[in-house]
């Protein structure tokens, strides 16, 4: 199993509750939300191919 399915499952609880208060909040302009999702994302992407990265070469290391 992914090492970055729980933890993206822990990292989507309060993402997920900013989102919908900065959503909901009239002051909030709604480029605001979007850049939150875009940077988690982002974010989330690069942790993706950083993980991918380490196991290829634990597996390589190990023969």
């Amino acid at each position: 199993m992914n090492p970055l399915g729980p933890v993206l499952i822990v990292l989507l609880i309060p993402i997920a509750a900013i989102g919908i208060l900065l959503y909901t909040d009239t002051g909030i302009e709604p480029t605001l939300f979007t850049a939150t999702v875009k940077t988690f994302v982002a974010l989330f992407v690069v942790a993706g191919i950083l993980s991918f990265g380490a196991s290829r070469l634990a597996a390589r290391s190990e023969g």
